[in-house]
């Protein structure tokens, strides 16, 4: 099965470049490429992507700041691809806004799977399925992807989306990172586990009073946990 969908590229390795386009139209991708950052901005804006792969080490602007600069634009699925291997980077480029992380060298087969999770959550599903989750002070709407607290409307990234959507399914019910892992990024995923502490944590500052409805289970992972009746 082939994915139809944007992609944007941005490295300094021609050669990165040239892998990941390769395999991407194999796949069925659109896959534009940039090797500058400073580039960067004018094809986001030119090329419109579903999701883009940014380097971290790139001449002109580099890839965080791309990053935070993206997300002030558009909630697009963003891919960190770097070199850099070390915890403390891939935190980094989380709390930037990232959704996912790949280090360098990667699989291109695994950078394609987290490539076609990503175009499969951004797509909305049919069969009028406008399915709303609504608890007290809280409304998530999957089908426009809207996330309201007190009748305001607080932008999440998709990642941030998915992973509250996932939870409030399942109220009550206790979740390890690996479930949650598994069922959010949907892959078998290789690398830190503290993707998902950085994107719980993101996602309680921007819940504000209504944190608490993200908790944490010591010792084995998250779960929602909406105020019972009467509270």
């Amino acid at each position: 099965m082939t994915y139809s969908g944007k992609v944007l590229v941005v490295d300094d390795d021609q050669n990165v470049l040239d892998l990941i386009k390769l395999y991407g139209e194999r796949e069925g991708f659109n896959v534009s490429t940039v090797n500058d950052g400073d580039l960067a901005l004018a094809a986001f804006d030119r090329e419109n992507p579903d999701v883009v792969i940014l380097d971290i080490m790139l001449p002109g602007v580099d890839g965080l700041t791309l990053c935070r600069s993206l997300r002030s634009i558009r909630m697009v699925h963003i891919i960190m691809l770097s070199a850099k291997g070390e915890e403390a980077d891939r935190v980094l480029g989380l709390e930037m806004g990232a959704d996912d992380y790949v280090s360098k060298p990667f699989s291109p087969r695994e950078l394609a799977a987290r490539i076609k999770a990503a175009l499969r959550r951004s797509q909305p599903t049919d069969s009028g399925s406008n399915m709303k989750l609504k608890y007290p002070e809280l409304e998530i709407q999957s089908y426009t992807r809207k996330v309201i607290v007190n009748d305001t409307s607080i932008e999440l990234t998709p990642k941030e989306f998915d992973l509250l959507y996932y939870l409030a399914q399942n109220p009550h019910h206790v979740f390890t990172r690996e479930d949650l892992l598994t069922a959010v990024w949907g892959y078998d995923f290789f690398g830190d586990q503290r993707t998902v502490d950085v994107h719980i944590r993101r996602l309680r500052e921007k819940l504000k009073l209504l944190s608490h409805y993200v908790t944490t289970v010591w010792g084995v992972g998250y779960r929602f946990t909406p105020p019972m009746k009467g509270e």
